[in-house]
């Protein structure tokens, strides 16, 4: 499919990566090269134009370059291993809160059957809906403005939940009601104080504990000097994971 008019667009001049909408007043220089609407319209993807490579965005890109955040997202080198090891696909019903920005709730979304999401703060409530709306997103997610403990919910509703709160605890005991047996919790932690007193509240009704992060470096593609780039993500927070026992 060519691209029209209203789509968005994912520019690539040398190592920079542009997220653009086309419309007609559209126009972008860079260095000596200038592309504007006209150039673009009606090719297809992977088509070239000077120094311009014309490419569909992934999730990931919308996430990182077109998402408005005031908050710090679940960035994309933890929210798809995350939502691999959540073992999320076609069939599955996923709980999460709160929802922040919304990226990790696209993941989900992009991957699950179905997915409820809880968000307590009203401005962080809005902004996730207007990127969804913006990039056409998230048609199957249930969002909800409150916070999740006052959500009436059936027992074993859920086929994994994603805790992305500043305390998780008390909220441990509410998500194993509600989670099917055998089915995994995921959370986020940016401090080892926080992810010490979580592990020991998830003794409670909770096995198969595991605590990692995630490290993603790029590297330079010149053939000449392959080597690792100046700047990379590094510690995020502490992705762990842990299944409901019965």
């Amino acid at each position: 499919m060519s691209f029209r008019e209203g789509e968005f667009i994912l520019l690539v001049y040398e190592d920079k990566r542009y997220l653009k909408r086309l419309t007609k007043d559209f126009s972008l220089n860079v260095g000596k090269d200038v592309i504007r609407f006209t150039d673009i319209v009606d090719k297809p993807p992977g088509s070239s134009y000077r120094g311009f490579c014309l490419l569909k965005p992934t999730l990931e890109d919308i996430i990182l370059l077109g998402f408005e955040r005031k908050t710090q997202i679940v960035y994309p080198k933890d929210s798809f291993y995350i939502a691999f090891k959540m073992l999320v696909n076609r069939d599955s019903r996923v709980l999460e809160f709160g929802t922040g920005s919304g990226a990790f709730t696209a993941v989900l979304s992009h991957l699950a059957n179905e997915v409820w999401t809880y968000e307590a703060r009203a401005e962080f409530y809005s902004r996730a809906l207007k990127n969804w709306e913006k990039f056409g997103l998230c048609k199957n997610v249930k969002a909800f403005h409150m916070d999740f403990l006052q959500a009436e919910l059936e027992e074993s509703f859920f086929d994994g939940a994603f805790v992305d709160v500043k305390d998780p605890n008390p909220y441990i005991e509410k998500v194993w009601k509600v989670l099917r047996p055998g089915a995994i919790l995921a959370s986020l932690l940016p401090t080892a104080n926080q992810l010490s007193s979580v592990i020991n509240k998830l003794k409670e009704g909770f096995c198969s504990v595991e605590v990692l992060e995630i490290l993603h470096r790029y590297y330079k593609t010149n053939p000449e000097r392959i080597r690792p780039k100046d700047t990379m993500v590094g510690h995020t927070g502490y992705v762990l994971f842990a299944r409901k026992r019965i």
